[in-house]
């Protein structure tokens, strides 16, 4: 039964050898099993070859030498010896005979170049070949792998590459984003990109890019009751759900704080779900009056009506800075202006976008830094290089781009959040000197 010929061409597979490796037993003919497999004669008898495992004797004179019949050499071992040497009790000729060769069979001279099948084999003492299906195929794969190692791009491709990407990612730029942007320069693929910088090949070093992140072992849950608080009353995470089932299509913003020194100024850090955009305000202090202060500013340079649309719902944690929810629902004439919603006690997972997401704010503000120094023009600033990072999770577009889709078209303008130019994104604390 003979295949198709659309294995013509085709690499054998491990199902192949098994059927050359038991043909073999069977003593089948070359053509035979070529016909099976779809392949040419000369390409089956080149795998066996080529594949095929020496098995030297034991003792290598008991194959005998070639040239034994006609051998007439004495005195190898010594002089006064008289005997044929072919004939010496000690049978170590083939040590030390310059002119010994090997009997072989020849069935290891012709096809099937090995001893499978041979009838003859238990008790033959000439050297032997095998041909082992899991041995060629562990040799198959090694060959394919060594010839597909180093790059398959001249020098010169490589220095372009290099022009183009070390300097964005000096200035703090993730592989991502640069090739989000440049992907028709650069000729390859993201991942070849990190096998680069893996290889040494170019000016910035693995440890000019973002430093991985990892991530402590989750806790244990804690087994007892959540105790609620006054603020907490109807604005836990078990109401935010129930609302979000009953208005599915509620844009979801995170809130959180990021400190700087212990004490002194932080950050009041809000994160849209849909867009991935975040917008940060310098706070004075942790407190609630300073957290006031800034949404009520935010409310007065959006507008009611703006700033309903934007912030429908707000979830946050349970720091003290939150503790009084009223003062963040509510304008000063009482008017509604958004929904603030708790997460659990010790489940910042809850929000695990907006604490992911922080993490651009550390590229350019290290933990520990302080902020006393910083100012909203600068915060601002360093805002708008965040936004304008592509994202792998948003299929390479920036979440300013996605903002100016979802969000109100005055929205951005407002909060003076501009889009920096793909390679002039700076992710690191040279920005803000």
């Amino acid at each position: 039964m003979s295949t198709a010929n659309s294995n013509k061409g085709k690499h054998l597979t491990v199902e192949d050898r098994n059927y050359i490796e038991d043909a073999l037993a069977l003593r089948y003919p070359l053509r035979k099993i070529a016909e099976h497999l779809g392949k040419d004669p000369t390409t089956i008898s080149k795998e066996i070859k080529r594949n095929r495992v020496f098995k030297m004797s034991k003792n290598k004179f008991a194959g005998g030498c070639v040239n034994r019949k006609n051998c007439r050499i004495k005195h190898l071992c010594s002089e006064t010896c008289n005997e044929l040497c072919k004939n010496c009790k000690n049978n170590n000729c083939y040590r030390i005979c310059s002119e010994f060769k090997e009997m072989s069979c020849k069935l290891v001279n012709s096809y099937p170049y090995v001893c499978n099948g041979c009838v003859s084999k238990i008790g033959c003492r000439l050297s032997k070949y095998t041909y082992r299906a899991k041995v060629a195929e562990a040799t198959y794969k090694d060959t394919l792998s060594a010839s597909r190692a180093g790059i398959g791009i001249s020098k010169s491709e490589l220095e372009h590459i290099d022009r183009l990407v070390s300097p964005l990612v000096l200035k703090g730029q993730s592989l991502s984003h640069i090739y989000m942007n440049h992907k028709d320069e650069l000729g390859c693929c993201e991942k070849t990109l990190y096998n680069y910088f893996d290889l040494n090949l170019f000016e910035a070093r693995n440890i000019d890019l973002r430093r991985k992140v990892r991530y402590r072992p989750r806790k244990k849950k804690t087994s007892g009751t959540i105790r609620e608080t006054k603020c907490r009353l109807g604005r836990t995470y078990d109401d935010f759900e129930a609302f979000l089932e009953a208005y599915p299509d509620t844009p979801i913003v995170e809130m959180d704080t990021v400190e700087g020194k212990k004490g002194g100024k932080v950050l009041l850090t809000l994160f849209f779900r849909n867009c991935s955009l975040m917008l940060a305000i310098l706070l004075d202090a942790s407190t609630q009056k300073c957290v006031e202060a800034a949404i009520d500013t935010i409310y007065e340079v959006l507008g009611h009506e703006v700033f309903k649309d934007s912030f429908p719902v707000l979830l946050t944690d349970n720091g003290s800075e939150f503790k009084d929810p009223k003062s963040i629902e509510y304008d000063k004439d009482g008017h509604l202006r958004t929904n603030v919603f708790y997460c659990n006690p010790h489940a910042s997972h809850q929000k695990g976008r907006i604490e992911k997401n922080h993490e651009y704010i550390r590229y350019i503000l290290p933990k520990g830094k302080p902020f006393d120094s910083l100012t909203q023009e600068k915060v601002t600033l360093m805002i708008n290089h965040i936004n304008s990072a592509a994202r792998a999770s948003r299929n390479g577009t920036t979440p300013f781009k996605l903002a100016q889709l979802l969000l109100n078209g005055t929205f951005l303008e407002s909060l003076s959040l501009v889009e920096i130019p793909p390679d002039e994104v700076h992710l690191k604390p040279a920005l803000l000197k």
